[in-house]
């Protein structure tokens, strides 16, 4: 199996991480193993790489690839690896990375139906199972469908788009990627059409409500603060404005420290800071690496923690 992975930010991830040889680490997206082969890397006797993957292709080509390394792969959602630990019989972890966001596997692999570029059933599951995009197009109201474009893509046509979804369906069913992308054109004025792809908020806006990327997320960074030791460090790697806003706002309420009010003399609530942040702003990708890895280029790295 043809599995690409370029692991994004990647020095900059080992040493957000701050690994110890002996240390545990959780790579909540293990994808191609990109990341998590340069962490087994630097484990030695007692150390442990833990993959985890909602997608069967990633787990199977993860295992391949870390079958000599001190690793184990599972195939679950990352707001999971508690119950991962658990089995493992490991209270807590050193460390733990989240690379969000659909991978270039998925993006690449035509036949699962996430690029606008080729012609290909409309799927966009990245765990192959549960609720597609064909699904959703074809069966959920106009107003819902116009609501997730607006929220989760922030596309400013998302109610002609939505309407023009409506009436395509009338006719048939809505199966295939080009399908769909040909309506999105159809629905933005010919300036937008000039401009650049008009396709790519809608078809993010739909990967994101069929994965439920936004729940997971929310679910699986407050998994996994809870999963960390003190001085444990949780790196986040997201790829746009929507994810990083909830990423920054869940890393700022873990470093809040007192909630009283402003005219209190002093503090009653007792609140201490969970966390604390390693960089105060994001790490972006390097000039040489956005040369080498065009899809680097809207990527953001967080760290936080554990106090």
């Amino acid at each position: 199996m043809e599995f690409v992975h370029i692991p994004v930010l990647l020095d900059e991830v080992l040493e957000g991480l701050n690994i110890r040889p002996d240390g545990i680490y959780v790579d909540g997206t293990v994808g191609g193993a990109g990341h998590s082969r340069e962490i087994a890397k630097r484990l030695t006797a007692g150390g442990l790489l833990i993959g985890l993957d909602r997608d069967p292709d990633a787990v199977a080509v993860a295992r391949e690839r870390l079958a000599d390394a001190p690793a184990r792969v599972f195939h679950c959602n990352y707001d999971e690896m508690r119950s991962v630990l658990d089995e493992l019989e490991i209270p807590a972890a050193d460390g733990i990375l989240m690379d969000l966001g659909v991978s270039s596997h998925q993006l690449d692999t035509e036949s699962r139906g996430f690029s606008y570029h080729a012609d290909a059933p409309l799927d966009m599951r990245m765990s192959q199972t549960g609720l597609s995009a064909a699904d959703l197009v074809n069966t959920w109201p106009e107003s819902a469908i116009a609501q997730i474009l607006f929220s989760y893509g922030e596309e400013k046509f998302a109610r002609s788009i939505a309407r023009n979804i409506a009436a395509a369906r009338a006719e048939k069913p809505i199966t295939t990627t080009l399908e769909l992308a040909e309506i999105v054109k159809n629905s933005v004025p010919q300036r937008v059409r000039r401009e650049k792809n008009p396709c790519k908020k809608t078809f993010q806006a739909i990967r994101i409500a069929v994965n439920g990327e936004f729940e997971h997320l929310e679910q699986g960074l407050e998994a996994a603060f809870r999963c960390l030791k003190p001085g444990g460090r949780l790196a986040v790697i997201t790829f746009h404005s929507l994810e990083d806003r909830i990423v920054k706002k869940q890393f700022a309420k873990w470093c809040q420290g007192c909630i009283c009010p402003p005219d209190f003399p002093q503090c009653v609530c007792g609140r201490e800071p969970e966390g604390q942040l390693v960089n105060r702003k994001p790490l972006v990708a390097s000039e040489t690496e956005l040369n080498e890895n065009h899809r680097s280029r809207s990527a953001k790295l967080r760290v936080i923690e554990r106090r």
